[in-house]
């Protein structure tokens, strides 16, 4: 499954994704930006890592070199479940939302104030995607 879309004009408002983490799920991602090459936020949950086992990994992308991985070894994502995650852009930081109430933050390391690049892909099921 992959979602892309292009020529958006996020400013500081949420998304909302809705959708099943397939049964057998390696990774899923969603990332924001500008385009594939200029990701402000970068956010990939990974349940079978070589390092870390399920962890969550946000990253960010400039000119098309990765930054400094931020790992959050407590990844509350079960595979074959449905989850709603919330993302929003307050400033100099994103805040992830995930299911449980637990809320990961990254800086908006690239300062993007919009966000014009959404794209959604991996091991995911998209049921409902709203822009609030």
């Amino acid at each position: 499954m992959e979602l892309v879309l292009k020529n958006v004009a996020l400013t500081v408002e949420k998304l909302k994704i809705k959708g099943e983490i397939l049964h057998d799920a390696e990774r899923f991602q969603i990332d924001l930006g500008c385009d594939p090459e200029d990701l402000a936020l970068h956010f990939n949950p990974r349940f079978h890592d070589d390092a870390d086992g399920a962890v969550l990994v946000c990253n960010s992308k400039t000119g098309g070199c990765w930054g400094d991985e931020k790992r959050e070894i407590d990844n509350p994502l079960q595979r074959g479940s449905d989850v709603k995650i919330m993302l929003k852009l307050s400033g100099d930081m994103f805040e992830v939302e995930l299911p449980d109430g637990q809320e990961v933050q990254f800086p908006n390391r690239a300062g993007m104030d919009v966000i014009t690049y959404i794209r959604i892909t991996g091991d995911f099921k998209l049921t409902s995607f709203k822009i609030c």
